[in-house]
């Protein structure tokens, strides 16, 4: 005999024999998956017990695997296949076994009643499954039965020990449902069955839960299979005794979890606005849960108060439209809103002193979009409520944004920091949405806040609340137009009055500041309010991100107004670059910054600056082209091909106008000679070439070369010209040499701007013949180890095909081979490479 066949746990590596599917190979496969240290071993083991689960053995071996002398693990294994024959192979069972199946499983539930839980519930699971499967035909009163023979005084197991099996059984029943594979058509019929069914739970569960001498468990387990039943969307006016039942079992600390899942759950259902005057009697249920919040805030009880935030957010958040609707109990109502604020101003700091504010911000979006899609007159009777609810919430909310004290904020740790980073952002979302509702009036409000803190000689004011008030008005400035506002240029005028002796003080004074930046724009005046603040915090480390994000922002909207500052913020900046202050993304940033900068300014002015910028650059990259690859000058490399390219990217001489004719980008002519980057362009093209001399090899310096180029070339269009022929020599030379994907990327915009031009038709032509060629011949060698070479040259083709279909006209070039080409990228297994393909059929067929 073949020895794997002697080893149950490796018999499915092989084409296992039936037989080998026994009693005994099962448990010493399950022992060779639970105890075996060799981890090959257990998931051959797994893999051949698997197999085992749906062979037809199975149906053997399950019963025998429950004897009360096996253990749990393997009991469990039993119940399980069982569950598994019966869920997915239930048309394999003859119709005259259906109830000899049934009462079986009844027999063991009844015998685990009081053994081993988990194998319990696998067994319940296994029940709900065959009964899911006869209803409501072969057995129209499944649950009805169940509840019967669980309550018959015959049975050896103890009353407590049958009521929970039974408990259990109805627990997993409807989630058995939820996940079961029954075809659409009897999905329905058997929903409607259970939906009669709860006729026959509701009661027993309310008579359980309600009599003083049910056990703690019992109850629980009440609650649990209450919780499961109405998320078969049970009608909420059927689950009213429950719902109240489960109100008065939040005073039982053990029962408080499952009370506030039942309740939660019972009032989410979708179905549940319908059931209006059930809802209302819900309202002083909640209310009445005032006293214990209260007291749980009080006391530090987090999972208390957070349990009753659940409740009250659910039914205004599921139902606030139809509540308000409810003219006649608007008070009622309106004490449920201030209960949820109370929640969302709960006292701490986020996440280390509570957790259930951030329960509640969804609500307050909800809230306001129905009452802002009620008809006018109704819309302004409610908008004369709760307008002063709204700016109470945006008072709540800066609180809680609020930064905890210095020494506090020490002891944090980073996720703690950077969950409170994510529940601002939220806030901010919160108030900015908010605008919608109160307007113009916010910011003014916030505004008057600001000027009397930083104005006032009484008191002195904390920066925490300095810092909230600006958090505010950026929330707000960063998404709405405030253009018109009558309240920025105060503010304008208080920022420099802001004593900053913080880090987060002094990054929301640079944010806000960039959030007002097309304000600045339209009020150039204002420039010199602010600029210096920020070229001052650009020498700040901790304050990178801020300050450089917000001098970029300057330099793009207001870039027309910066001349007579150019000479300021390109020596601060050039200083800062040079003394490696700034990690490697806010450098790109700050070069992209200056690019804007230099765009608005004469092309001499340009160039003489563009000298001092990057002189220092090129020298370096000049010694690094000399020496001898390695590590460490390969990041110096990529770090100042980098720069190059960010600059590049925003420095734009000219302006974009559409043309009309068609969809192709065109640009206003220079007047005042050569395009600068061009001309810087020319005058390290050599040295670039020289870089790539020696790291032709190395993917990463190759795409910062391209890159180069590439946002150059998007950037200038038309102007890039000159260098057009040159360029598609040295791409020739690169991808002959070594195949990469961002040269093709490069040749494609290439391709895209200039192919159609007479002039620069033939040096783009021969790139493109060449670079096939080049990958044609990688087809034949196997392009499967270069998914993105294949993705980057089938958007090339399209893209040609696009632009100048007579690319393909060309003799010399081999269109079958392309076409198959094309066909071997459609079986790669990479999303986007068969998308590229796809494209270049689409153009294809449409072109031919």
């Amino acid at each position: 005999m073949d020895r794997r066949e002697e080893q149950p746990g490796a018999a499915g590596a092989g084409a296992a024999p039936a037989l080998d599917f026994t009693v005994e190979n099962v448990e010493k496969a399950l022992h060779q998956l639970y105890y075996d240290p060799n981890i090959e071993n257990k998931n051959l083991a797994q893999k051949w017990l698997m197999q085992a689960q749906v062979s037809p053995q199975a149906w053997h071996f399950s019963w025998q695997l429950l004897q009360p002398d096996k253990v749990p693990e393997i009991q469990y294994f039993g119940a399980s296949a069982l569950h598994i024959k019966i869920s997915r192979y239930w048309s394999d069972i003859p119709t005259d076994q259906y109830e000899s199946l049934k009462a079986q499983l009844f027999t063991q539930i009844t015998r685990f009643a009081s053994g081993s839980k988990i194998v319990l519930t696998r067994l319940c699971v296994a029940l709900a499954s065959l009964a899911l499967s006869m209803m409501p035909d072969a057995w129209p009163c499944a649950v009805a039965d169940m509840v019967r023979l669980f309550q018959a005084d015959d049975s050896p197991v103890d009353g407590q020990g049958r009521c929970l099996a039974l408990l259990e059984l109805l627990t997993v029943l409807p989630e058995e449902f939820q996940t079961s594979r029954l075809p659409q058509y009897r999905k329905g019929l058997v929903r409607a069955s259970l939906a009669v069914e709860c006729g026959a739970v509701f009661p027993l569960l309310e008579q359980l839960l309600q009599q003083p001498s049910s056990p703690s468990c019992v109850r629980q387990k009440v609650l649990k299979c209450f919780s499961s039943w109405v998320q078969l969307e049970v009608p909420l006016q059927d689950c009213e005794a429950l719902i109240q039942a489960a109100f008065t079992a939040l005073q039982d600390s053990e029962l408080f979890d499952s009370s506030v899942e039942a309740i939660v759950n019972a009032i989410s259902q979708p179905d549940a606005q319908r059931y209006v005057n059930t809802l209302l009697k819900l309202i002083p249920l909640v209310l009445g849960l005032q006293d214990q919040l209260r007291q749980a805030v009080q006391n530090g009880d987090m999972e208390t108060s957070h349990g009753i935030c659940r409740i009250a957010v659910a039914l205004g958040e599921n139902h606030s439209r139809a509540l308000l609707d409810q003219v006649e109990h608007w008070q009622s109502f309106l004490a449920l809103v201030n209960m949820i604020m109370f929640c969302t101003g709960i006292p701490g700091h986020y996440p280390v002193n509570e957790t259930t504010s951030s329960l509640t911000l969804t609500f307050w979006y909800t809230l306001q979009d129905d009452i802002l899609s009620f008809e006018a007159e109704k819309q302004a009777v409610y908008q004369q409520v709760y307008r002063p609810v709204y700016f109470q919430l945006v008072d709540v909310l800066l609180h809680k944004a609020q930064f905890p004290s210095d020494e506090e904020y020490g002891f944090w740790s980073s996720d703690e920091k950077e969950q409170f980073r994510i529940y601002r952002v939220d806030i901010s979302d919160t108030l900015m949405y908010v605008y919608e509702m109160l307007g113009a009036e916010l910011l003014s409000n916030l505004y008057d806040k600001l000027g009397r803190l930083l104005t006032s000689s009484e008191e002195p004011y904390s920066w925490q609340h300095t810092e909230a008030l600006l958090y505010g008005f950026q929330s707000i400035a960063e998404t709405i137009d405030v253009n018109y506002s009558d309240v920025v240029p105060g503010l304008i005028g208080l920022i420099p009055r802001i004593s900053i002796s913080n880090v987060q003080l002094a990054d929301t004074v640079m944010f806000t500041i960039g959030a007002l930046s097309e304000w600045l724009a339209d009020h150039p005046v204002m420039i010199n309010s602010v600029l210096p603040l920020v070229l001052h915090a650009l020498g700040n480390p901790e304050l990178s991100v801020s300050s450089v994000s917000t001098l970029k922002k300057i330099c793009r909207e207001c870039k027309y107004d910066l001349p007579p500052y150019a000479a300021n913020i390109v020596a601060v900046s050039q200083d800062v670059l040079m003394k490696q202050i700034h990690k490697t993304s806010q450098c790109m940033w700050l070069m992209q910054a200056l690019g804007f900068l230099l765009s608005a300014l004469q092309v001499e002015e340009i160039l003489k600056n563009l000298h001092s910028l990057i002189s220092p650059y090129i020298q370096q990259l000049e010694k690094l082209a000399e020496e001898i690859p390695n590590p460490s000058n390969k990041l110096a490399i990529v770090h100042i091909l980098g720069l190059l390219s960010n600059l590049f990217t925003t420095l734009d001489v000219s302006h974009h106008e559409d043309d009309h004719e068609g969809s192709e980008l065109r640009k206003l002519p220079v007047p005042q000679g050569p395009n600068p980057v061009v001309v810087v362009l020319q005058q390290v093209f050599q040295l670039i070439q020289k870089v790539l001399s020696k790291w032709l090899n190395d993917a990463q310096v190759v795409e910062a070369v391209c890159a180069i180029f590439e946002k150059s070339v998007k950037t200038l269009l038309d102007d890039f010209a000159p260098m057009v022929p040159q360029l598609c020599e040295m791409l020739g030379r690169m991808y002959s040499t070594i195949p990469q994907a961002s040269a093709l990327d490069l040749t494609r915009q290439l391709v895209h701007i200039f192919a159609h031009e007479p002039v620069h038709f033939p040096p783009i032509e021969a790139l493109f013949l060449l670079v096939t060629s080049v990958t044609l011949t990688l087809f034949q060698q196997g392009p499967r180890d270069h998914p993105d070479i294949v993705d980057s040259f089938m958007q090339l083709l399209a893209q040609a095909l696009k632009r100048k279909p007579d690319l393909f006209l060309c003799e010399r070039l081999d269109v079958k081979a392309v076409f198959q080409c094309a066909v071997l990228a459609l079986k790669f297994p990479e999303a986007p490479t068969v998308k590229a393909s796809c494209g270049f059929f689409t153009d294809y067929t449409a072109d031919y």
